[in-house]
């Protein structure tokens, strides 16, 4: 009964759907296309869910947006599947390329554009900075 229970325990904890462990938690980075300014926080949960904070300032005022859905990564490619943006369903899937990664820092491109983003993990409980700290 014990290792059943052990059993049980263990894979509570493993990611689900075959996740990457080094992706779950919380991530910070700064800049968009377009928008070197800009910061998001990617929220990546080992049940496959995702949440997106996005932040962009202008003349010092947050625009503030929140995207979820679900995310996978397969080899070095990691899609975002955008369910909703700001609450309202808004489906699609963002595509990404896996360059490098530890466990304190990530570096991706998105695909096609290219663009590049290098988050670093930062605690759970982790909040965009105001706009007065960053223009």
């Amino acid at each position: 009964m014990r290792a059943a229970l052990a059993l049980v325990a263990m894979l509570a904890v493993l990611p689900a759907h075959g996740q990457t462990s080094y992706m779950i938690g919380t991530w910070f980075g700064r800049g968009q296309p377009h928008d070197a300014l800009s910061m998001y926080i990617d929220r990546m949960r080992a049940d496959g869910s995702w949440r997106g904070e996005y932040r962009a300032c202008r003349h010092g005022k947050p625009l503030d947006q929140v995207q979820t859905g679900r995310w996978t990564l397969d080899g070095d490619q990691l899609l975002l599947h955008v369910e909703t943006v700001d609450g309202v369903k808004a489906p699609r899937t963002d595509a990404y390329r896996m360059l490098a990664h530890d466990g304190r820092a990530q570096k991706y491109i998105a695909l096609p554009s290219g663009f590049a983003y290098t988050p670093r993990r930062v605690d759970d409980g982790y909040q965009l900075p105001p706009c007065d700290l960053i223009s």
